[in-house]
């Protein structure tokens, strides 16, 4: 198999951020938990990045000292192929998740998690940079509502519109869950 599917940031720390909105929720674990499914059905290695960054401290929901650097309690139990833990944007600076892709001959990867436009976007693009395939299932990420810097609020729907609108055909190929893992499965 030359594909993998990184899982980025699902992880219980967003429930404890003050703009978390559980609204979006039920919808993204459906495609989220539906791609890990197929994933693992069609034995695409899926790979846990979780984010952990700041004062280690319990009052920081992404220290380890908090407890929250752990899987959403909704996402689909699995054996990751391989987990790594970030401190940066990009899940390839400093994890060695690059080493194990390019160990494990992976040349396609299925980009999902959270943030759309924060950590999902940044590693796509440092990916693709790299040059890795990225197939980046949109509806398998979630973020969250912005305030911009006039004050203006900039909703989630636009700022998974944007994404997709910067990262396609330059960064990656948008797919829906279904499209990605018959793509992977061509790929094999």
């Amino acid at each position: 198999m030359n594909t993998a599917l990184l899982v980025i940031d699902v992880q219980e720390s967003f429930r404890h951020r003050p703009y978390f909105d559980a609204s979006a929720l039920p919808a993204y674990m459906a495609e989220q938990n539906a791609l890990i499914d197929g994933c693992l059905a069609q034995g695409i290695p899926v790979v846990r990045i979780l984010h952990s960054d700041g004062p280690e401290t319990p009052e920081n929901p992404f220290s380890h000292a908090s407890g929250h650097v752990r899987p959403l309690a909704e996402l689909s139990v699995f054996d990751p192929a391989a987990s790594f833990v970030k401190h940066r944007h990009s899940a390839l600076v400093g994890t060695g998740l690059d080493v194990w892709l390019t160990e494990n001959g992976i040349r396609r990867l299925i980009v999902s998690g959270i943030r759309t436009e924060q950590c999902c976007e940044t590693t796509t693009r440092h990916a693709s940079d790299l040059g890795w395939e990225v197939d980046y299932v949109t509806d398998a990420t979630l973020t969250f509502d912005m305030t911009q810097p006039d004050g203006s609020q900039l909703t989630a729907a636009e700022i998974k519109a944007r994404t997709a609108t910067v990262l396609q055909g330059r960064f990656c190929t948008l797919t829906s869950v279904g499209e990605a893992l018959a793509r992977a499965g061509a790929a094999a």
